[in-house]
Order: structure tokens, then C-alpha cells, then sequence
């Protein structure tokens, strides 16, 4: 009788609770309606294990929403619901969003991908790679680096600042450019502010020789080629050729004093329990527009670039990239053979290409491609399926489990 009420139960939440949200049914793109609420079940373990407070989850295919599901707490200590238009730090899901953003200048022939950066911004040229000497010890105590520095075999590029190639304050300890240092120097400065000390700064290896991550100064650098470039500032370009078009309209540097009630409380998880992130908004800035990961959006809203990327280039009857950018931008440009990079998860045009779902332990298919955010927003494009998932928390430490959780919750509700 209890097992006989746990599949009626289950049956019910999956005929009543997507449907009420989803643009279509489940069915009519292949989907299980009963199957897709294993989503709402992996999020609420999450939830319950005090990984995050809440989310919000978006799952489409063939270019129809199936699944559109808010649950737990946008606020904790007020006990406030979470909706499903709330507004999520998307900090790296913005990396992305610049990278179509330069192939549409790509496309229009103002940039190339083997452009020196120099050739936009003079600071950076005559780059110096930085050697970092020997030294006994590791950590404050041991002092300042010691380091020389060389020249570098070539020019950064673009195509190197998108793929995370450039050395470029990519974890280093000689460029003086870590994550903090960059969020103290941010304040109400410019992109252009900024670029005389990304410049000149000594890279972190040769140029193409490894990949390491370049969590802000790399795409920073980007929007300032994008403002070069188009002669707008980068949140204008951003809403005149991409937001606009696509109807994303919660989506920018900034809230906004009208929204910003809807901004999801950031957490810190430890010890089984979460506490409020302090400071979270260094990064939303009315001046600063970091290409790299000073956005916020919604579900929805990211969910319609997602689409835009499934659909090769046009949504909402706008074509922002022709098809084969698309597949430029999800080709593989940095092989998993290259130091830095896991086993099955290769680099494309500001994405991750999954080229074997094997190794990278990861539900989707071979040739998915997508990114993550650093508070745990995560969003996959499968152009195989025609599927898009878009995953919107808010913590400041995620493990990832939940991101290969949803994938598989997910793919699993395909039946056809």
C-alpha cells in the first residue's frame, strides 16, 4: 500500500508540478513527465544535506521547454521561497556570453581569433613570461616571489584568451594578479582602467603551452577588445546585440534597485551547514563590466542563450551566429592531451567540449559543450539530443556533484 501510494505520489507531482511550469509537455519532445521529476529529487537531497538552499532548473529540448522547476529557499533566514524568475551571480556563465560576443565581431571581419591582443590594446605588447627561482618554502612566511622574467616566444591572442591559453593571470604568483588582488582593484574603475596593469603583467607560461584557467584578467581583456572593437561599452554591446534580441531581460552588470529583492542570498557551506557569503557583489559594478564574471540572470533567461547556441545561432527570430560559428565555438581547440586539462574534457571558444563522456564521467553527449559558474550555476548544451539544461544556485563552494546529478536526472527522462 505505501509503495503503491510512493508511485501514485510520484506520478502525480510529475503530471502536475512540471506541467505547470513547462512551455509544452514532456512527451511531445521525448521527454518522461514522470521520469523529469527525479530533477526536483536530486536538487531536494542537495537541499536537504545543506549543499545549497535552493534552485532553480531548466531543461529543454528541440527547442521546447520541458522542465522549468524552483524549490528550497532563496533566503534562509527569512524563510523566502525560491522563484523561479529569481536573479543569480552568474560570475563564469558570463565567460560564454563574451565569447559570442567576439565571435559576432569575428563574423563581422573586425577581429580574428589569431589577432594579437596588442593589436586592440597596446599595453600588451612586448610580453614577458614569468620564471619563478627557487625558494625554500611555500606561503607568507616565505616572502615575496622571487621570479625574473623572459620574453615571450609570441603575442598573446584572442584565440589564447578564449581558450585559457595565455598565461595570463591563470593562477600564478608572479603577475600579481589573483582573484583577490583583481576584485580589490575593480572598485568604480573601467575595463580600460584596468588594462595597463593586465598588460604589462609577466604571464604565467608561454603562450599555447599550457591550459590554465584565467578566472577574470582573460575575459576582462576580451570585453575591452568588444569596446574597442564596436565603440560601445560592453554592457551596451551586450544589451543592444545579444540580451535584447534574445528577451533576456533580467540580464546585465547589475540588478538594479527594482530587482534587487530578487537576488538569491550566496551561501557557504561547512561543517553540514550554510552561512551567508559575505561581500558577494564585488563584481556587479555600474562602471566595471567584467566580461569574465560580473553578470546576473535568471534561469529563464540564460536558458534562452543556451537555446540560441542549441539552435545554431538564431532564436527568438534573431540570428545572432551563423551555424558554422557555432561549431567553431564547440570544436575543440585545446585537446585533453594538454597539460591542465581532465581526462574526456577538452576547450572550445570560451566552453567546455565534452569529447568523451567516458572519461569526464559525464551524462550527456560526445560533443556537448557548456560551462559553470563559480556560486554553482551550471548550463550544458547536447547538440546530439537537442537538449539544453540550465542549473541556477547559489554557493560559493560547489562540489559539482550536483552538476553531474542534474545531467543525469536529466538524460535519464529521455525516452525517445
Amino acid at each position: 500500500m505505501i509503495a503503491r501510494f510512493r508511485i501514485n505520489l510520484r506520478l502525480f507531482v510529475a503530471l502536475c508540478l512540471p506541467l505547470s511550469a513547462a512551455t509544452v509537455k514532456p512527451e511531445s519532445v521525448g521527454f518522461s513527465g514522470e521520469r523529469l521529476v527525479r530533477i526536483h529529487e536530486a536538487m531536494q537531497r542537495h537541499i536537504e544535506a545543506h549543499d545549497f538552499s535552493g534552485a532553480v532548473t531548466v531543461v529543454a529540448r528541440r527547442g521546447q521547454i520541458a522542465w522549468f522547476d524552483a524549490q528550497g529557499l532563496m533566503d534562509i533566514e527569512a524563510n523566502k521561497p525560491m522563484p523561479r524568475d529569481a536573479i543569480f551571480r552568474i560570475f563564469s556563465m558570463s565567460k560564454p556570453i563574451t565569447g559570442a560576443a567576439i565571435l559576432m565581431l569575428v563574423e563581422e571581419g573586425k577581429v580574428r581569433l589569431n589577432d594579437p591582443v596588442s593589436k586592440f590594446i597596446p599595453d600588451f605588447k612586448d610580453a614577458k613570461v614569468a620564471i619563478l627561482e627557487d625558494s625554500p618554502g611555500d606561503g607568507p612566511a616565505s616572502g615575496p616571489v622571487k621570479f625574473y622574467t623572459i620574453p615571450a616566444a609570441r603575442e598573446i591572442t584572442v584565440q589564447d584568451l578564449l581558450t585559457h591559453v595565455s598565461g595570463l593571470a591563470s593562477g600564478g604568483k608572479a603577475s600579481g594578479l589573483d582573484v583577490t588582488s583583481l576584485l580589490d582593484m575593480v572598485g568604480s574603475r573601467t575595463l580600460a582602467d584596468l588594462m595597463p596593469k593586465f598588460g604589462p603583467a609577466p604571464l604565467d607560461f608561454q603562450p599555447g603551452s599550457r591550459w590554465s584557467y584565467s578566472p577574470l584578467a582573460g575575459f576582462d581583456t576580451l570585453g575591452r577588445v568588444v569596446e574597442v572593437v564596436s565603440g560601445m561599452s560592453y554592457d551596451q554591446f551586450l544589451k543592444e546585440r545579444i540580451f535584447t534580441p534574445l528577451g533576456m531581460k533580467n540580464t546585465g552588470f547589475h540588478p538594479g534597485d527594482d530587482r534587487r529583492s530578487s537576488v538569491v542570498t550566496a551561501y557557504h557551506r561547512a561543517d553540514g551547514a550554510l552561512t551567508r557569503t559575505e561581500h558577494p557583489n564585488r563584481l556587479q559594478s555600474t562602471t566595471y563590466f567584467s566580461g569574465a564574471g560580473g553578470l546576473v540572470s535568471t534561469a529563464e533567461d540564460y536558458a534562452q542563450f543556451a537555446q540560441m547556441l542549441c539552435a545554431r545561432g538564431q532564436w527568438n527570430g534573431a540570428r545572432l551566429l551563423s551555424p558554422k560559428t557555432v561549431d567553431l565555438m564547440s570544436s575543440v581547440f585545446v585537446a585533453d592531451t594538454v597539460p591542465g586539462l581532465s581526462a574526456g574534457q577538452s576547450f572550445g571558444l570560451s566552453v567546455r567540449v565534452v569529447t568523451d563522456p567516458i572519461a569526464s564521467g559525464q551524462r550527456v553527449s560526445k560533443g556537448s559543450f557548456g560551462w559553470d559558474g563559480a556560486y554553482g550555476t551550471h548550463f550544458w548544451v547536447d547538440p546530439v539530443e537537442k537538449v539544453v539544461g540550465v542549473m541556477m544556485i547559489q554557493t560559493d563552494n560547489p562540489d559539482h556533484v550536483a552538476d553531474r546529478d542534474f545531467e543525469n536526472a536529466a538524460m535519464q527522462a529521455m525516452v525517445e
